[in-house]
């Protein structure tokens, strides 16, 4: 596990350059305490920096092969290098390190940029060829690792982190309106944008490529959910298979691992599949909360742990301690993500770290690939009536009386249904959606409250010069699809991964953990795993079933009975008082501030929104977006100026040649 960055360019790296790099290297140490290293030749400068995890003393980076001629940078593990280094060794390959990573060098020599479709992990590397002067960027299939980029005209540049990438002093920090307002809707800004007018991301499962000698520069994604193949054996014991061979897998490691575990279905799976196989004690560590909350499941973490005989470490939060950190959380975060539960994920991997342990383990991805989320399983119905609607060539009114209160309506209550009319107005809105949305336009996102909050209140937040810039964009873009489509069940699934999964979830994880020097490991998103349960939906669609009835039914001999009947509990904290206490502490930052004199709020607005959540009752209120929003642009805003203001030459001194 480590933090990259590199830079190349269309003519041969200046000592101005290679300091710019070096001041990327020195803005991610967090990401790698245990050592850095550098190579720079001609026009390409890579640079690393190392969190020890497979062969402690062996695994330097950069890394060769062997006559030199191809470099490595990665970030990451391939959790089968094992059986990789066994194959590529018959085929003559000579390795000079126990590391994970150098199986990709070789691989690469071997099958040239097809190397990535071996690799069963996580990771995002820069190779460099030296023979045909050509750099080659990927990311892992389900984008566990972030990689940004900086395209320029002469310059490309690439980091593991955002404020890496500013680091350098070469991209001017210039919030992109089309990406805030997507993040206004979603709560995180979805890839391949960034909030940052000139930087991007590459796109999980994808390869760009850059030629030095002639500027071309290719990039195309390797790997899609619609392309795997139809499964038709059982799906209890396929998906049991996979659980159990990406256990043995993913609890190899040279330092002590451990596990988040909270009470619920997907961190308890982790922990009884693991425990056992793991060769030394498993340490558990459980978040709680100071203030009374029906959501705190430290007793059920304690409970399980007992039973697996996991020593476990207890955390407990305040609304205080949510106050006062928020901007410096914010700052962790690298992009603006609007969810409260970021500083849990913080809480939990800081005290990981204090006791030792420099891998984790959580549950993140059980609900997006196994029907977890009530919402997403109603899309899946309500596209596929008005794709039926579309094809017949008329919309029934009659179909759309039937609907009922959705589950995900339950913040909302009864109140709220029964003041829409027992359900006729919401059924009324959905006929009308259907019959005048876009036919490619899938049902999705439209279907959460805090979506539908943003479409109806955020543009009245920009001022009219902001709103110009927006375009044709909207933020139904992300769930337009051409037509025809796959299978409307695979299609949501790919969504709700790529968006909330990978934009929440895994970049809340990786960030928050390397911010401790801490690896985050995913089980449930190893993309074996992830083709097995899409093949087996391709056969045998599961969404009507009940929530994750595959995954409980695989889980049935691994897990105690009463986890598995346990009714579904999202990590969620004491939302008003800790909504509270942050609007109390920060919310007058809002008023004039970055993004009052950036042009996206109008004074006005944001002078209102500094008052407290608004609209009350969201899970994550347009007002708490906002704050997200304006302290972490402070925070980058900060970095940028920083290094604009202090050169490269100065920024040399930050970090050490290798």
């Amino acid at each position: 596990m480590c933090g990259i960055a590199g830079l190349i360019a269309t003519e041969p790296l200046t000592r101005d350059h290679r300091s710019r790099v070096r001041a990327m290297s020195a803005a991610m140490v967090h990401r790698g305490p245990d050592g850095e290293g550098s190579f720079h030749d001609g026009p390409i400068a890579l640079t690393m920096r190392r969190l020890s995890i497979i062969d402690l003393h062996g695994g330097q980076q950069p890394l060769f092969n062997e006559d030199g001629s191809l470099v490595l940078i990665a970030n990451g593990e391939i959790y089968n290098y094992i059986e990789l280094r066994d194959q590529l060794r018959s085929q003559g390959h000579r390795f000079r390190s126990g590391s994970d990573c150098e199986v990709i060098v070789h691989l690469y020599e071997q099958y040239g940029l097809d190397c990535v479709k071996h690799l069963r992990g996580m990771f995002a590397f820069a190779l460099w060829d030296a023979r045909i002067q050509r750099l080659m960027l990927a990311r892992d299939r389900m984008g566990e690792k972030p990689l940004y980029l900086h395209i320029g005209p002469r310059e490309i540049y690439f980091a593991s982190e955002l404020k890496g990438l500013l680091a350098a002093g070469s991209v001017p920090f210039t919030l992109d309106p089309r990406a805030v307002n997507l993040y206004f809707h979603y709560g995180y800004v979805p890839e391949p944008m960034t909030p940052i007018r000139e930087v991007c991301k590459l796109p999980a499962a994808h390869i760009f490529t850059v030629d030095a000698r002639s500027w071309e520069q290719k990039q195309w994604c390797y790997w899609r959910m619609e392309d795997v193949p139809a499964r038709t054996e059982n799906p209890i014991e396929a998906i049991q298979h996979e659980l159990e061979t990406i256990s043995s897998l993913i609890i190899r490691s040279d330092v002590p691992i451990g596990i988040a575990l909270s009470g619920g279905l997907d961190s308890s799976a982790i922990a009884s599949m693991t425990a056992h196989r793991y060769p030394g004690v498993m340490q558990a560590f459980t978040v709680g909360y100071r203030e009374e909350s029906p959501f705190d499941e430290r007793d059920d973490a304690k409970a399980l742990a007992k039973h697996l005989n996991m020593p476990i470490h207890e955390i407990q939060l305040c609304a205080d301690d949510v106050a006062s950190f928020f901007p410096e959380l914010m700052y962790w975060l690298d992009d603006p993500i609007a969810d409260i539960s970021a500083l849990g994920y913080y809480s939990v991997m800081k005290a990981a770290k204090a006791h030792g342990v420099s891998v984790m383990l959580q549950g993140h991805g059980g609900d997006e690939l196994f029907w977890g989320y009530p919402w997403v399983r109603d899309a899946v119905t309500e596209t596929t009536r008005k794709l039926k609607s579309h094809m017949s060539g008329s919309s029934n009114l009659q179909e759309y009386l039937t609907l009922t209160t959705p589950a995900y309506w339950s913040l909302w209550g009864m109140k709220e249904w029964l003041t829409s009319g027992a359900g006729l107005r919401p059924s009324w809105r959905a006929y009308t959606r259907d019959r005048y949305s876009p036919k490619e336009q899938v049902v999705f996102y439209d279907l959460t409250p805090d979506f539908q909050l943003a479409n109806k209140g955020a543009a009245n937040l920009y001022p009219k010069t902001f709103l110009e810039q927006l375009e044709e964009t909207t933020a139904y873009d992300i769930f337009r699809i051409p037509l025809p489509w796959p299978a409307i069940d695979i299609l949501l699934t790919r969504l709700i991964c790529q968006t909330y999964l990978q934009e929440n979830g895994i970049a809340q994880g990786d960030r928050l953990s390397m911010a401790s020097s801490v690896e985050l490991r995913l089980p449930f998103v190893d993309f074996r795993l992830v083709e097995t349960v899409i093949g087996l939906r391709k056969a045998s669609s599961d969404h009507s079933l009940p929530p994750k009835a595959w995954l409980r039914q695989a889980l049935g001999s691994m897990v105690p009975e009463w986890i598995l009947n346990r009714p579904k509990r999202g990590f969620t904290p004491p939302l008003h008082e800790w909504h509270k206490a942050i609007f109390t502490a920060q919310g007058a930052t809002l008023d004039e501030g970055f993004l009052v004199e950036s042009g996206v709020l109008i004074p006005s607005c944001a002078r209102e929104l500094s008052k407290g959540p608004y609209p009350a009752g969201a899970g994550a209120p347009l007002s708490f977006k906002a704050l997200t929003l304006e302290l972490w642009s402070r925070k980058l805003a900060a970095v940028t100026t920083e290094a604009q203001r202090s050169g490269p030459c100065t920024q040399l001194d930050q970090g050490k040649a290798a």
